[in-house]
């Protein structure tokens, strides 16, 4: 039987769910959550097998920025229609307990311009009545833009499984990518860091965190099957210092703690995590 293959953008607003639905169809955590805006800096891809189909998603930063003109977020810009551009089909994903129909009308107008499919997929369902959601696929369906729309809930792992059978069902003849067994483009150091800065985007003011950088320093496995992991906070500006610490160092303490907690949920193993805070570059 030949293998088959399909790449999935994942288009929609900031904290609409991308990265949650993500890790749930992989169900393993490949991309951070975290309710501050703009968690996703990097294209993170997450790779499923089912049968003989490979699904590769593509979790992308919000689609405010299809459109920005702000020269800050032009790598932002760069990166979610890089995304477009490479895959077969879009997932455009929206929150619809803030459902927007001039915001959302405005971005599927934008991305219908590369003339690829696009599957609208109300998230969060598990937040309103359901029956208030059949005005919203009928004013949307009026477009004859949108190829097919699912109701999930991400969170809870509902309406999945009939969301990837339709996916798996696009997929064409074509050999795998990624290995069997792979399950993100980013290896374990890169996930490591990002955990750490999920932790940081929980527990800090969020104008801090896109002055930090994690910086690994050591990543090592242990006789035992522990990872000792040593990284670095590296700060633009060392005023920010005394509010990454804490009182008495509890703030580090929490991001320390988090970050290893989420680090071993990914890596199934027991992680030693130890931090410190630099200025950038030294």
């Amino acid at each position: 039987m030949a293998n088959k293959l399909i790449k999935i953008a994942l288009i929609g607003n900031t904290n609409a769910g991308k990265s949650t639905l993500m890790n749930s169809m992989i169900d393993k955590t490949v991309s951070i959550i975290n309710k501050k805006i703009n968690t996703t800096q990097n294209i993170i891809m997450g790779i499923v097998n089912i049968d003989d189909t490979q699904i590769i998603f593509y979790d992308t930063p919000g689609s405010n920025f299809l459109n920005s003109s702000v020269s800050s977020q032009k790598r932002l810009k760069i990166d979610i229609w890089t995304a477009i551009d490479e895959v077969e089909c879009i997932l455009y994903i929206i929150d619809v307990s803030k459902y927007n129909y001039n915001s959302v009308c405005s971005d599927i107008k934008k991305i219908n311009e590369v003339k690829k499919p696009i599957i609208v997929i109300f998230n969060k369902t598990d937040l309103i009545d359901n029956k208030l959601i059949l005005p919203y696929i009928e004013s949307l369906n009026n477009l004859n833009i949108v190829e097919a729309f699912f109701n999930i809930s991400a969170k809870y792992r509902k309406g999945l499984n009939k969301l990837s059978i339709f996916i798996k069902s696009k997929a064409k003849n074509n050999k795998w990518i990624f290995n069997k067994g792979e399950v993100s483009n980013k290896d374990p150091i890169f996930m490591a860091n990002e955990c750490t800065r999920n932790a940081i985007l929980k527990y800090l003011h969020k104008e801090i965190p896109y002055n930090i950088t994690v910086r690994n320093l050591l990543f090592k496995s242990l006789n035992n099957n522990d990872i000792k992991i040593k990284q670095s906070i590296d700060l633009t500006n060392m005023r920010y210092k005394p509010i990454i610490l804490g009182n008495k160092g509890e703030t580090i303490k929490k991001i320390r703690e988090c970050s290893q907690n989420e680090i071993s949920n990914i890596m199934k193993s027991k992680i030693h995590l130890y931090l410190q805070v630099n200025k950038l570059n030294d």
